[in-house]
């Protein structure tokens, strides 16, 4: 398998195993909560946004679009989440290249990105 992810049915991106993850959240305690689910897989988690294989974003507003589109750009693949109820912010996610899903699925699709 080459370097680039690949894509798996509902947009879920297979990841050549990622040793790297950005994890991009103002929230401490789910921050430590997604750190959990990446130590326990095996991989660790990174500050640099150049060196990350993986980068997790909460989303929030137009930087954290400009964000997701230059992380794609680089061949990053993304996983964005945020609120249910901004269906809009998801929506643009997706667009701009990310895997997004709402806060309550984020833990269990990026264990499924560092897993599979």
């Amino acid at each position: 398998m080459s370097g680039r992810s690949m894509l798996r049915p509902y947009g879920v991106r297979l990841m050549p195993m990622a040793k790297r993850v950005l994890l991009g959240t103002r929230d401490l305690l789910f921050r430590s909560k997604l750190g959990a689910v990446v130590a326990a897989a095996g991989a660790d988690v990174c500050r640099d946004e150049a060196a990350c294989d993986l980068a997790v974003l909460e989303l929030g507003g137009p930087e954290a679009m400009k964000r997701i589109g230059e992380l794609v750009r680089r061949g990053v693949p993304v996983l964005a989440y945020g609120s249910h109820v901004r269906a809009e912010w998801l929506r643009a996610a997706r667009d701009a290249g990310a895997t997004a899903v709402p806060n309550s699925e984020v833990e269990e699709r990026l264990r499924n990105l560092l897993t599979t």
